[in-house]
């Protein structure tokens, strides 16, 4: 990655002149009230917009629901075929809807990948009839809330996307916003140092602001807030970005153009790519957005409609919109239930949709990037901070006047989550039931004078059934955008080619195999964590690539192994088939600490590019140093 001496010194010269001495323009301050969750006087949400809108909508909602409630019933009315129907007991049909609950997700996630394989063969129009005039007349403020991070990274990339907007020739329409809660006071001054930097070398190019609270009241949504409620009047739009976000100019300005020329827009997301990290946890999260994120990103943006949802970057919102609606309650009880609102941006969304606004997807604007955090320990502290998100809005989900699809966004990141403590719910309903099972030798004739026996009700030929047509299910959303990749010529050769990217599909399904497991139990931990009032704080994301501590590792991850163990030894001591059934669960947990170590390697990460494994069109894409995307490590011709 470039650092910010790196990028300055390819940068032209500002205009020659001392700083203005305030580090901010003149207030110009919006009101923005706190929303009420208990009532709402405005219309109902609308449900449909333009008539073509309204039946693309509804045909694709239609689609996902019909394959969503196909795939489970046959699912359900498998498990219920396995268990046997006749004298079930309270455990079996326990595991029936513990199957049930966790297999509604993966056919929803299913049918989202079939609309939007549907919808990029298609060539859907995503624009939706919005044209646009390839000129400006509004003013955008790109703001970064920034809290306690690496300052040279932060500005490095804010420098390449200044110099982008300021060689555009549309740079009046635009200004850059650090919105600092940085409470360590040596990054704090550094901050300021390096904004003062980029501000006189931006100078008369384009205008670079710095903020910096006090107190870092409502963490970034309380940030967003403050700016909004000094400086809001200013501008007609807000690029929100994050510390790790890269956009080129061509996707910040396409969005201001969408923005202007849609006036029911209140929030327009891009789909951000991950790129930057070299670990091989980070190339395989790399490739697989890549490569699937295409296909569920189009199917989301097809289901969603105008009731879309905000991922909080990587987007552009109406500021006067925003400021009207989204002032956010602090929920009321403790922590972690209680309190500010973490995941502000679902919430964001909502609320934006209630009050009228559209809030939908560009999925194919490109330019738009973030970074992934590098290790699974490093996944595993954001993944608590947004279970406790998710988790929180449950107290969200009954807010008045918000729309069916907005709740629908709630419920899967609710589910996200609850779906890990189900899984394990589910696997030791199995391994009881298995238990119950050898305790007992079958009696095939309980009646004296029955003529025919009673056969135990385990269907083990309709059990094998059942999984193949799991992994079918669960598969099916990777084989489609896998096969769009194959189809598709930039996606191919940004791969490496055809066999690289079907090598790159295997591996990753295989890793991704192997480390599930260890993110049940996880996530089962931040649930329990969660609903024993332990509050997640608020840290920021570690930026270091392929630093891991073995003595960490060991300690954090000891506990999966012996659970492993404990589970291997168990079912073999059950039944050999059961030992050999739930091989891929409790493996995964044996072998916790070395794959995470392995992931965790930048060396690993290294190897995997120069065999052409886990590419991504970026690594491949030749770029001028100034208007790099990824830096000095990515800009190499990979393999």
């Amino acid at each position: 990655m470039d650092s910010l001496n790196d990028v300055l010194e390819t940068l032209g010269e500002g205009a020659s002149g001392s700083l203005p001495r305030s580090l901010t323009p003149p207030d110009n301050p919006l009101e923005m009230r706190e929303q009420r969750l208990d009532q709402w006087y405005g219309s109902a949400p609308k449900t449909a917009l333009r008539p073509s809108l309204r039946e693309h909508t509804l045909i694709s909602r239609i689609i996902v629901l019909m394959i969503t409630g196909i795939v489970t019933g046959y699912g359900v009315w498998h498990m219920l075929e396995v268990v046997g129907q006749n004298d079930a007991t309270a455990l079996q049909y326990g595991l029936v809807a513990l199957f049930g609950l966790s297999f509604v997700w993966i056919a929803m996630a299913m049918g989202v990948a079939v609309l939007g394989f549907l919808a990029l063969v298609l060539r859907i129009d995503w624009s939706r009839g919005v044209k646009l005039k390839g000129e400006l007349s509004s003013r955008t403020a790109i703001i970064m809330p920034i809290y306690n991070e690496d300052v040279d990274s932060v500005f490095a990339n804010l420098a390449k996307m200044a110099e982008e907007i300021a060689a555009s020739g549309k740079s009046w329409h635009f200004d850059f916003f650090i919105l600092s809660d940085t409470t360590n006071l040596s990054i704090a001054r550094a901050e300021r140092e390096a904004s003062n930097r980029l501000r006189q070398k931006m100078l008369g190019r384009v205008n670079v602001y710095y903020r910096r609270r006090a107190e870092n009241e409502g963490k970034k949504a309380g940030n967003v807030a403050d700016f909004v409620r000094n400086w809001g009047g200013n501008y007609d739009f807000m690029l929100v970005l994050d510390a790790d976000s890269y956009m080129t100019s061509d996707a910040i300005i396409t969005l201001a153009e969408a923005m202007e020329a849609d006036s029911s827009a209140g929030l327009i997301q891009s789909v951000p790519r991950l790129v930057n990290r070299n670990t091989l946890f980070a190339r395989m999260q790399q490739f697989a957005t890549g490569t699937y994120g295409p296909v569920v990103s189009a199917g989301l943006a097809m289901l969603q409609g105008r009731e879309g949802n905000f991922w909080g970057h990587n987007a552009i919102i109406r500021v006067k919109a925003f400021a009207s609606s989204c002032g956010l309650p602090v929920l009321s009880g403790k922590k972690p239930f209680g309190g500010h609102i973490m995941s502000h941006d679902f919430v964001e969304a909502a609320l934006l949709v209630r009050a009228g606004w559209d809030v939908y997807m560009r999925p194919e604007i490109t330019g738009s990037y973030e970074e992934t955090p590098p290790t699974l320990t490093d996944h595993a502290a954001r993944d608590r901070r947004w279970a406790q998100g998710n988790l929180q809005h449950s107290k969200v989900l009954p807010a008045r006047g918000l729309h069916w699809m907005n709740r629908y966004h709630f419920m899967t990141g609710i589910m996200s989550y609850a779906a890990s403590p189900l899984w394990l719910m589910f696997l030791v309903v199995g391994i009881l039931l298995a238990w119950q099972a050898s305790l007992y030798q079958p009696d095939y004739f309980p009646d004296a004078h029955a003529l025919f026996p009673t056969w135990p009700q385990f269907d083990a030929q309709k059990a094998w059934t059942l999984l193949g047509f799991s992994a079918v299910v669960l598969l099916a959303p990777k084989v489609l955008a896998v096969t769009y990749a194959l189809m598709n010529r930039r996606m191919r050769r940004g791969a490496g080619g055809a066999i690289p990217l079907v090598l790159s599909f295997v591996l990753e399904t295989f890793l991704s195999a192997l480390l599930a497991p260890i993110l049940m139990l996880l996530q089962t931990g931040f649930i329990g964590q969660i609903l024993f009032a332990q509050d997640s704080g608020w840290n920021p994301q570690s930026r270091d690539d392929g630093k891991v501590d073995i003595a960490d590792v060991l300690k954090r991850y000891s506990f999966h192994t012996v659970f492993g163990l404990a589970m291997a030894a168990l079912t073999l001591w059950i039944s050999p088939k059961l030992f050999l059934w739930l091989l891929p669960v409790w493996l995964g947990l044996v072998l916790t600490i070395p794959i995470v170590l392995l992931t965790s390697s930048k060396i690993a990460g290294k190897i995997a590019r120069k065999l052409r494994i886990f590419l991504i069109p970026e690594e491949r894409r030749g770029r001028r140093r100034s208007r790099s995307l990824l830096g000095r490590a990515l800009a190499q011709p990979a393999g």
